[in-house]
């Protein structure tokens, strides 16, 4: 096994080169080529952005470098010596850490005993929980993170557990720090204090590799930003000599306009309208959805947008109010109703709300349709898969099979299955709530052509996005949250993004 060399400390201070270099790196997969040999340097602190589609081998070069998997060929440098990183406790050993975008922590302990996990505080034999969580929240303090030490982490939100996920690898001598989608449950406001660390690291020499798929990110934080595709190196730019539509053009050889095209269908009779709904976390809303109509929804995190479509939906039924479904007045008491009428939800949350992970793609595919698809009390075998099948073909999924479980397939693949499965039952209405969160540009691109595709079938869309240019460039009519209230209506472009920020933060 290749181990670092013995360096003295006077040797290791002076070192000048590269914190971290690949020479011809390499990953194989049976029948796989999961990373062609890649020659890349990290410099001491730099903020290094890697960018590309899902399935281009971001996900690789991460286990690479944090030992989870070995590699293929090829040689990793650290600090000029050559190093296994065969295991995860040998890269954390040398300062190697990672905070991935879904949160691998324990929700039943609280955020002091996850922030000190594999690290405990003990006194003969026996856990210090109080001297734990002092200590706890006085690193949460001191990155500016406001969040309570001696909560369980289950009572956080997604993005606040991310934060704490964050704490944990920036308390433990950390000298190169990989954040793999990090904002993508985050709010303004923790985004903000994310970045703030960020910049905080990089002042103290931690050598930082940011992957995100927000290309304002990139420009606002990075130094210089590598590009992957299709599991190959494609470039390496200072982000001060380069532009998002260069970066698009490497990673997926398409231009930046083609990512949000968008269609014009005539408006057809209105599918859903809302007079004055009110439930639980919104109130006073009315819009309308008509066919071959996309209705965006934007406001700041917690403004009650998907409060609303909870209540749309029947998940909350609403207090007050009314709804209409092609014209006639409806109670949707539960789910269920939702369904038999028409409308198809793919939730924020993918994995907790719209997947069974631990399943096959083709028995996800197939969830709302199985009444279909038996004969008698059986089902038929052949139905089933021609139905998975034409999911998987039509939406480009990537995947081993169709009995490869869900949890198996990237985020962007994920959110296909969402969508497919309520192709697969003929909904009328489709409801998106944040559907390219933790996907790349081409997915993106192909989940706004899908759109297209729905409109032109006479479905209606109600869009939620917290990515102000998404439902920009989207909506036919954009409603703009704040506080649980419909503060603003907005025709296709119809006024600035200034404006509608201006609206939805109500300064």
């Amino acid at each position: 096994m290749t181990v670092i060399a013995e360096r003295s400390p006077a040797a290791e201070a002076a070192f000048e080169g590269p914190i971290l270099e690949l020479r011809r790196l390499e990953k194989r997969y049976t029948g796989t080529h999961a990373l062609k040999p890649a020659d890349l340097a990290f410099e001491a602190g730099e903020i290094h952005a890697i960018v590309g589609e899902n399935g281009a081998g971001k996900s690789t070069l991460i286990k690479l470098l944090t030992g989870v998997t070995p590699r293929t060929a090829g040689e990793i440098l650290w600090k000029g010596l050559p190093t296994a990183l065969s295991t995860p406790n040998e890269a954390i050993a040398l300062g190697i850490n990672a905070v991935h975008q879904e949160v691998v922590l324990c929700p039943h302990l609280t955020v002091a005993a996850n922030i000190f996990l594999g690290d405990e505080r003990t006194s003969r034999g026996l856990l210090r929980d109080r001297a734990m969580t002092r200590e706890a929240q006085a690193i949460l303090d001191d990155l500016g993170f406001g969040l309570p030490a001696g909560v369980l982490l289950s009572t956080l939100t997604i993005g606040q557990q991310q934060l704490v996920a964050t704490a944990r690898a920036a308390s433990r001598g950390v000298q190169f720090l990989i954040f793999d989608e990090p904002t993508a449950y985050l709010t303004r406001q923790e985004a903000a204090q994310l970045f703030a660390l960020i910049r905080r690291l990089k002042a103290q020499g931690v050598t930082v590799v940011y992957i995100s798929h927000r290309m304002e990110e990139i420009f606002e934080l990075a130094d210089r930003v590598s590009v992957l595709r299709d599991g190959a190196l494609v470039g390496t730019r200072r982000v001060s000599e380069t532009s998002d539509a260069e970066l698009i053009g490497l990673m997926i050889n398409r231009s930046i306009e083609q990512i949000y095209h968008k269609e014009s269908f005539a408006f057809g009779a209105p599918i859903l309208e809302t007079r004055h709904l009110s439930g639980r976390g919104f109130q006073d809303v009315s819009l309308s959805v008509r066919e071959g109509e996309i209705v965006g929804l934007y406001g700041l995190i917690g403004a009650g947008r998907s409060e609303f479509v909870m209540g749309v939906y029947g998940r909350e039924p609403p207090t007050g109010g009314e709804a209409l479904w092609q014209g006639r007045p409806v109670r949707v008491r539960a789910e269920r109703d939702a369904i038999a009428l028409g409308m198809a939800l793919a939730p924020e949350s993918r994995r907790d709300q719209g997947l069974c992970l631990n399943l096959g793609v083709g028995l996800n595919l197939n969830l709302p349709v199985f009444e279909r698809l038996t004969r008698g009390i059986t089902i038929s075998r052949t139905a089933e898969r021609k139905a998975a099948d034409k999911q998987i073909r039509d939406l480009r999924i990537k995947t081993a099979s169709r009995n490869a479980q869900a949890l198996s397939l990237s985020g962007g693949n994920q959110q296909k299955i969402v969508i497919g499965k309520w192709l697969n039952h003929g909904a009328k209405l489709f409801i998106f709530d944040e559907p390219t969160v933790g996907v790349d540009v081409g997915t993106k691109a192909e989940i706004y052509r899908l759109f297209g595709a729905l409109l032109a079938q006479g479905a209606g869309i109600l869009l939620i996005s917290s990515y102000l240019p998404e439902v920009y460039e989207l909506a036919d009519q954009l409603h703009v949250f704040r506080a649980g209230r419909q503060v603003a209506q907005h025709g296709f472009k119809a006024v600035s993004h200034e404006q509608i920020l201006t609206e939805a933060m109500g300064v």
